[in-house]
């Protein structure tokens, strides 16, 4: 009889052990299994910040990885942009993806999540410190410099241009201000006469523009280093009737750039790949995590864009990745 009752026990005990050893992961373990990647840009509503979530999007859905998408309201919110990275670090994210809005505000942060071993990928605006496991992103001074030859081109080698970068400190704004200085430079007959930021704000970009005008009735041409600033000059120099007069060239792809190209307002886009960052900055997160080497710097091209190239297949796809 005891040895029916010690039988029976460890029949019981056998069949719990099998029981609790197939149960289904309950929903908190099957969450940390999930590999999340946070990605933070600089701002929310330009449309090179959708097209970077896009491509951001696509990379997650292939690997079958979370991504928490989350990023200032503005992109001179700086504050507001560290206490995202900060949020993300705390919910024990597995890597960051982010553009910075400072070059030197965000180090202390990148350090804080290595520090907690969460590797942090910079895309677009990058942060002056080697600890980013990598910088995705536009040569933005090469980009700028070819800015400078095409408008130089434009007016002719000779005349007075105005340059509009967007956020002092910012490392991409820095940039492409340095790589259009340096080569406009080159050009002996050109006058950089005025530089004034638009604070990547479009109103703000068409108030300096009629500054310009105003200051220089002259101007042949003007380079605005963005999205924002290029939208607001547009709109100074049509309302002045200046359309076609004083050349412009703009940085990125906005469909309102596109438009302005098409009727001759813009003489000539630098477009980069945003979808393209988005993308490779995910994937390149994912290798992080996995250990795997990743390059110190990806370039993601840039193109020249005039009216008398835009209609080319591969143009057609730069410029509507999303689709038209």
């Amino acid at each position: 009889m005891r040895q029916f009752v010690v039988n029976s026990v460890l029949s019981l005990c056998i069949i719990l052990c099998l029981l609790g050893c197939s149960r289904e992961p309950s929903p908190a373990t099957q969450e940390k299994a999930i590999v999340t990647i946070a990605v933070i840009p600089k701002g929310l509503v330009h449309q090179f910040w959708l097209t970077v979530k896009a491509g951001a999007e696509q990379a997650a859905q292939e690997s079958s990885v979370k991504i928490l998408w989350k990023g200032p309201a503005r992109e001179t919110d700086v504050a507001g942009q560290v206490a995202i990275v900060e949020d993300m670090i705390s919910r024990g994210v597995d890597a960051i993806v982010m553009a910075a809005c400072d070059a030197r505000a965000l180090v202390p942060t990148v350090a804080k999540a290595v520090e907690k071993k969460v590797p942090v990928i910079t895309i677009d605006s990058g942060v002056d410190s080697d600890l980013p496991v990598t910088f995705v992103a536009t040569d933005n001074v090469a980009g700028a410099g070819a800015a400078a030859d095409t408008l130089a081109k434009l007016i002719g080698g000779k005349g007075k241009v105005g340059l509009i970068p967007f956020i002092p400190g910012a490392a991409t704004s820095d940039m492409r201000e340095r790589g259009f200085k340096e080569q406009i430079a080159k050009y002996p007959d050109i006058q950089l006469v005025q530089t004034l930021y638009s604070q990547s704000d479009a109103a703000r970009g068409m108030a300096v523009t009629e500054d310009m005008l105003t200051s220089h009735a002259d101007l042949a041409g003007i380079f605005a280093t963005n999205e924002p600033g290029a939208l607001g000059c547009v709109r100074a120099v049509e309302s002045r009737g200046l359309a076609g007069k004083v050349k412009l060239v703009a940085f990125d792809a906005a469909d309102a750039e596109i438009d302005a190209l098409k009727r001759g307002t813009i003489q000539a886009l630098i477009v980069q790949n945003p979808f393209k960052m988005g993308y490779l900055g995910v994937q390149s997160a994912l290798k992080a995590i996995r250990g795997e080497q990743v390059e110190k710097r990806i370039d993601t091209g840039v193109s020249v864009v005039t009216h008398e190239n835009m209609a080319e297949p591969e143009i057609q796809r730069l410029l509507y990745p999303l689709g038209q």
